[in-house]
């Protein structure tokens, strides 16, 4: 990117509260045919010609232009839908994105606590600080264009199982001290848990050709 498009770009807007944001509709049919009309496009494109660049631009889209723009696309897609899907994964990256140490706090919590196989599903390191939570979800959200779509939904979902747990116990640690954390811990942990279910639910689409 050159200077002087750096100069005049679009500003960034990526407050931590995006994860709970509702965007509005003015017309719920033509926002489901935009939203499942782009996202079939856009996979379907850089599926098929996965050039490093362009999945790195896609993989940085939310850095560079905020998440708004997806919003309006993805944001009112069922669940378990393909714009859906692309939504909670764009969301989760802006979540760790924005607050790392929050994330990878969150994470080696519920690391110890969660008796699974998450931990490995996901694939972070351990222990996984800020750096390696941001490169792992990065590189989930890289699997959708050029990886195995399916697996790349599995690994989001246990990603996301680990960090409700972590965020669960946290809550449970702040109960009696400061209730507000608590609250906005179990919340967290509420999404996540969500987060986690479409995933898989999308994962077990894709497979079946069922994914739009």
């Amino acid at each position: 990117m050159s200077d002087g498009s750096r100069e005049f770009h679009k500003p960034v807007r990526r407050p931590a509260e995006l994860f709970d944001r509702v965007f509005a509709s003015r017309d719920p049919a033509e926002v489901s045919r935009v939203a499942h009309s782009t996202a079939q496009a856009l996979l379907t494109r850089v599926r098929s010609e996965p050039t490093a660049e362009i999945v790195d631009r896609l993989v940085a889209f939310t850095d560079h232009h905020g998440i708004d723009d997806i919003a309006e696309l993805w944001s009112h897609a069922p669940a378990k839908s393909l714009p859906g899907a692309l939504w909670r994964l764009y969301l989760l990256q802006l979540m760790i994105h924005d607050d790392p140490r929050t994330a990878a706090l969150l994470y080696e919590r519920g690391r110890v606590e969660l008796a699974s196989a998450d931990e490995v599903i996901a694939g972070a390191p351990t222990p996984a600080g800020p750096d390696e939570l941001v490169a792992l979800v990065d590189t989930l959200l890289r699997g959708l264009f050029q990886g195995d779509f399916a697996v790349a939904l599995e690994r989001a979902a246990a990603f996301c199982r680990v960090q409700a747990s972590g965020a669960t116990h946290l809550a449970d640690d702040y109960e009696t001290t400061e209730p507000e954390r608590t609250a906005a811990l179990t919340t967290r942990a509420l999404r996540l848990t969500d987060y986690a279910a479409d995933l898989s639910a999308c994962a077990g689409l894709w497979r079946r050709d069922a994914l739009t």
